[in-house]
């Protein structure tokens, strides 16, 4: 079983290999990772599995909305899929003392993305919360070669904390 804990510094170069390892996400400079892992470590989250970096949720509190966890990415190494490791790591992050009044979830998902679809609606059904979806970014936004990300939210739903 992996250790569910806090990202530190040290991590940043392993997260941003197991990204490159988890399509379709999106793979970014290993120092923006290196950023979640200090200034967004509360609301971050790595499994390890004997010293490794085998799994990562990355996420903030939205500017301007206290109530509400903005679900950056979640990636999940060939060592834990199938084991409902994603859902378990969101459900950890947003247990946190950092994640407490938390009403609602905010992602991003394109529309092909089946399994974060999935991950998203039962996280709602299990939560008896509300689902709404809307084009956050178009296709022209993004650069013109990337599916449009749809806006994902879900609540209100009680607080973890």
């Amino acid at each position: 079983m992996p250790v569910l804990r806090h990202p530190t510094v040290d991590d940043g170069a392993q997260i941003h290999q197991l990204i490159e390892q988890c399509p379709p996400l999106d793979l970014n400079s290993t120092y923006l990772y290196l950023l979640q892992c200090t200034h967004f470590a509360d609301t971050c989250l790595v499994a390890e599995i004997d010293g490794e970096v085998a799994g990562f949720v990355s996420g903030y509190i939205k500017p301007g909305a206290s109530d509400t966890y903005f679900l950056w990415q979640v990636a999940v190494g060939q060592a834990l899929r199938g084991q409902g490791m994603a859902r378990k790591m969101i459900d950890a992050v947003l247990d946190r003392r950092a994640c407490q009044g938390i009403k609602h979830l905010e992602t991003t998902i394109t529309p092909d993305n089946e399994a974060s679809w999935a991950l998203f609606k039962a996280f709602a059904r299990d939560r008896k919360a509300g689902l709404e979806g809307e084009t956050f970014f178009t296709t022209d936004q993004l650069g013109g070669e990337h599916s449009p990300e749809q806006l994902v939210r879900i609540g209100p739903f009680e607080a973890f904390a």
